[in-house]
């Protein structure tokens, strides 16, 4: 029989390496990294742009993740950057899509709402909410001891 933390893990783990398979997979139909996918969808919700450092705590992804990934989409043509003023082109700037990448952007949403809506058939509404509201419960105590961890020490 498998202890909590095995089973915790190893569900957690797969769950995640299923979300990046379908990312990657789906998103290399479309000639881009399966990275893009959740940034393109949260810069989709957030129509007048947000900063890279936004970006970075709403998806929880680290700078040089998100510095990485937005240089790459730049180049890419999918995003750009709205700065206040010039000598703040990248620092504070918002990163705003760019017609191209609302495309992809919502061919993403669509295909990421089908993905959830499939894995989710055979839940009632009840057991869904009750999925999502544990689900976040968890993330949020892990977060909060990754956090104390890292003090400790």
């Amino acid at each position: 029989m498998k202890n909590r933390y095995e089973q915790f893990s190893t569900v957690i783990s797969g769950i995640y390496r299923c979300i990046s398979k379908i990312e990657r997979t789906e998103m290399e139909k479309l000639g881009y990294k399966g990275s893009y996918a959740q940034y393109l969808v949260t810069l989709l919700k957030n129509e007048n742009g947000v900063t890279s450092t936004a970006l970075g705590e709403i998806c929880d992804k680290d700078k040089a993740a998100i510095s990485r990934t937005v240089s790459e989409m730049e180049e890419a043509g999918l995003i750009t950057r709205v700065s206040v003023s010039e000598a703040s082109r990248n620092y504070r700037a918002r990163l705003v899509l760019t017609e191209k990448g609302k495309k992809i952007a919502d061919m993403v949403q669509k295909k990421s709402q089908e993905v959830v809506e499939d894995i989710g058939r055979s839940l009632s509404d009840y057991e869904r909410t009750v999925v999502y509201d544990v689900l976040d419960r968890l993330y949020l105590n892990l977060k909060y001891i990754s956090r104390k961890i890292k003090s400790d020490f």
